[in-house]
């Protein structure tokens, strides 16, 4: 399986450890923070936050991406296909394990920093994530989640084919979820 993948103005590859300078840039920035847990990242908890993010699961197909622009070679963000925590804050990085498919609902989600805001990427990053969810791995569904008042990014998962599910639990509270499945995004591509 091929895990670096391409769209039209981007490359996302697995997470490396090199990438600390990207992790850094968004994980110690309110503005970027704002609707990813609300609270920055100590320097040393960005190392230890690096450290979990690496890691592969399942066959590769779990994990953390990097977003690049295939032009100029800049680090713009970050694309998860990660197991969705309910009731815990974070990720649960022991499901996150090589050779193990977790029990649990798969969730897609991206994080941009900000002079990457507003150019369309989370879109076309998230899109190019789901036809590898659904047309390269063993994936039947994925789900997503937003803050309540981030209305960009739910509108960005609409325009990806996700459909709004209601008020869900996720991340330890209540929050809008979006789910797709398999067939649904095979039915809507184009033929």
């Amino acid at each position: 399986m091929n895990l670096v993948m391409e769209s039209e103005r981007l490359r996302l590859r697995p997470l490396e450890a090199d990438d600390i300078d990207l992790g850094s840039e968004m994980l110690t920035d309110p503005d970027v923070m704002r609707f990813v847990g609300g609270e920055t990242y100590a320097p040393e908890r960005v190392l230890e936050e690096m450290e979990h993010a690496v890691r592969r699961g399942a066959d590769g197909w779990i994990g953390v991406w990097c977003v690049i622009d295939k032009a100029t070679g800049e680090k713009l963000g970050t694309a998860i296909l990660l197991p969705l925590p309910i009731e815990e804050r974070d990720t649960n990085w022991d499901l996150v394990q090589p050779g193990l498919r977790p029990d649990a609902e798969i969730e897609i989600g991206y994080v941009f920093k900000k002079t990457a805001w507003g150019k369309g990427y989370a879109t076309e990053a998230c899109t190019r994530l789901l036809r590898f969810a659904f047309e390269e791995s063993p994936l039947d569904e994925v789900v997503a989640v937003t803050a309540p008042e981030n209305h960009k990014s739910q509108h960005v998962l609409g325009k990806c084919g996700l459909r709004r599910e209601g008020q869900r639990r996720a991340y330890s509270g209540d929050c809008p979820g979006f789910r797709i499945t398999r067939d649904q995004w095979l039915a809507a591509l184009p033929t």
